[in-house]
């Protein structure tokens, strides 16, 4: 156990053992993933590869936080399959690099923070449909190659094996932790299935994994507008969707360990890799959850784990593609079917009844979205601007004055509640500029203009008493509200004392 710091910025104690053994539990899972989504996407299997490497290794020395793992994810390369159809890989490799320049800017100028803004109801709805999402991905292991479900011996072998990789997975914490139980599954069913001659699909039925280091490929495509115009909005989803992802998958490491990840410096991090991507022939990608939780469930806290799943995984496409490509598909749905219900936050069953129905609302819209549309950054915009719509109009409903009459027979609002563009309406409702005396003060000592919405409704009332031959003062305005008035002295006419 020794202190490390520098380039790598570790800040705990490091566990050798566990961070290895965790980073080769990693690199198994994440293989078959992005092998899988690119095929899915219509890339050349070896680009998913190339972007679990790229990604793995610069996030995980530059990223944001320890204990984060990225790949080639399926959120982005999802978003890519329409510019696969239409223009081709090359058009493809440009998006990814411009994606990575476009993350790269919202990290200089830090933007990550803005992750902050997502309400519990949306995190709790962005976990638990990323779970029902990983499981629901592990079902296609059971169908054949022409998308049939197995039946007979293939069904019931698969179904075994999965079942065992679940009851290791589940048990073997209780004897010991000091190996992640996912990996001892994985070698317990692989040595199983090889000792026996067990015929069942393995790595190798998805795809080849041998090749050689990632090549050095300027994308070949025009250098003009009409690229432009084609790749942009590609990569401007892309490049939304990864920072969505990651930053909220950053968050909920964070909740986990206990400790403060660097938004901007994550952004930085997944863009320079995107950057690479584009010019290494990766396919791209982001933070992957459910690596990211099969990491940190064996107990690495590290970044020593991601370069150790990152370096493996090139190790394989050099050397050991013959060994991987054996490994049965089986292991490997138990260990991410493991993983998805340990993602699942049950918590949120247990307060549902304590929850505002709005909140209940929000998250299960953005877990059906995150399901249903497998877009998780729209699932996110979604629940964001409807629990800012709710929150707006509970605030709109706080505003109120009370009235006090001095000895001067001054009367003066005393106001209570934000002054903002919900509030507008029921703040008007209560001044009377005909029956009020001749001098009206507005006292803002706990209160505050908000926005533009505010400083027009003021600028209105002052001209309504002033028609009706009245004076109305504003007092005690804070300082941003004075600088609000100052800055649209212009076209905003009101008496300050």
């Amino acid at each position: 156990m020794k202190q490390i710091s520098g380039l790598f910025n570790f800040s705990q104690t490091i566990n050798y053992k566990n961070e290895i053994l965790a980073g080769l539990t990693v690199a198994m899972t994440m293989m078959p993933e992005s092998l899988s989504f690119a095929i899915l996407a219509g890339f050349p299997p070896l680009t998913g590869l190339y972007a679990a490497f790229i990604m793995g290794l610069v996030t995980a020395v530059f990223g944001g936080r320890p204990g984060l793992i990225s790949g080639g994810a399926g959120a982005t390369a999802v978003v890519l399959i329409a510019l696969m159809k239409s223009n081709g890989i090359e058009y493809v490799f440009a998006a990814v690099a411009m994606a990575g320049v476009l993350q790269a800017l919202a990290g200089i100028f830090k933007l990550g923070k803005f992750v902050r803004l997502v309400p519990q109801p949306v995190m709790y709805g962005f976990v638990n449909g990323l779970a029902i999402i990983i499981f629901m991905a592990q079902l296609n292991q059971f169908k054949a190659a022409d998308g049939s479900w197995l039946s007979g011996p293939a069904l019931w072998t698969m179904a075994g094996l999965v079942g065992l990789t679940i009851l290791i997975t589940a048990v073997f914490p209780r004897i010991t932790k000091a190996v992640p139980a996912s990996l001892v599954a994985i070698i317990i069913v692989f040595l199983l299935v090889f000792g026996f001659q067990i015929d069942t699909r393995t790595v190798s039925d998805i795809a080849s994994v041998a090749g050689g280091f990632p090549p050095f490929h300027i994308p070949q495509v025009p250098f003009n507008i009409d690229t432009l115009a084609t790749v942009f909005p590609y990569a401007l989803i892309m490049a939304a969707v990864g920072l969505t992802e990651g930053l909220l998958t950053l968050n909920l490491v964070d909740e986990i360990t206990g400790t403060q990840g660097d938004g901007d410096r994550e952004c930085l991090a997944q863009g320079g890799a995107n950057l690479l991507n584009g010019l290494f022939t990766g396919m791209g990608g982001c933070p992957m959850i459910a690596q990211t939780l099969v990491n940190l469930s064996a107990g690495a806290r590290a970044r020593l784990a991601g370069i150790i799943a990152s370096l493996t995984i090139l190790f394989i496409i050099f050397f050991g593609a013959p060994v991987i490509g054996r490994l049965p598909l089986a292991a490997l749905t138990g260990v991410m079917i493991m993983v998805s219900i340990g993602t699942f936050e049950w918590a949120s069953f247990r307060i549902i009844n304590k929850m505002p129905r709005h909140d209940i609302f929000v998250g299960i819209l953005v877990a059906a979205i995150t399901v249903y549309l497998h877009n998780l950054a729209l699932a996110v915009l979604i629940g964001v601007i409807i629990s800012a719509l709710v929150f707006a109009w509970e605030s709109a409903k706080r505003i109120r004055a009370r009235k006090i009459t001095d000895a001067d027979g001054v009367l003066h609002y005393e106001l209570y509640g934000p002054l903002f563009f919900g509030s507008t309406a029921l703040f008007l409702s209560k001044f009377d500029p005909e029956n009020d005396p001749a001098k009206v003060v507005i006292n803002f000592k706990d209160s505050r203009i908000a926005d533009m919405s505010g400083l027009d409704t003021l600028h209105k009332l002052t001209e309504r008493y002033r028609r009706a031959g009245k004076t109305l003062y504003l007092k005690n305005l804070s300082p941003d509200s004075r600088r609000l008035l100052k800055n649209a002295k212009s076209v905003i006419d009101v008496n300050l004392d």
